[in-house]
């Protein structure tokens, strides 16, 4: 079974975000999160999180719709260290939906929709 294509504005959301990335990556737009940068990546590198097309892929399965924000969040819980993506999808007809997902399962955390 083949994946289904992502949405259009998503599919320009993670071309925007793979633009940002190899601009900070390239030593352009130096800022002090670099360093979170390379933690995020340095996790993707170990498998300790899922590549963010990954996230998405399901994200629009079970959420269609245009993704407008992004975050991957480090938690630190007495040595414990665990990542989360929190997402924020605009469906058709207005509702915003609020997604946390496990980084490293791609589990659903917790979903909330505002009209």
């Amino acid at each position: 079974m083949t994946p289904e294509p992502l949405s259009r504005p998503t599919h320009r959301f993670v071309r925007l975000l793979c633009a940002a990335v190899l601009l900070m990556a390239s030593g352009h737009g130096h800022t002090d999160s670099d360093h979170d940068h390379d933690r995020a990546r340095q996790a993707l590198e170990a498998g300790e999180v899922l590549p963010l097309h990954k996230i998405l892929e399901r994200v629009h399965k079970e959420v269609p719709g245009e993704v407008l924000d992004v975050e991957l969040d480090r938690d630190n819980d007495h040595g414990a260290v665990s990542w989360t993506y929190k997402i924020k999808v605009l469906r058709q007809g207005g509702d915003r939906v609020k997604l946390k997902i496990d980084a490293r399962t791609g589990r659903l955390i917790s979903r909330k929709t505002k009209d």
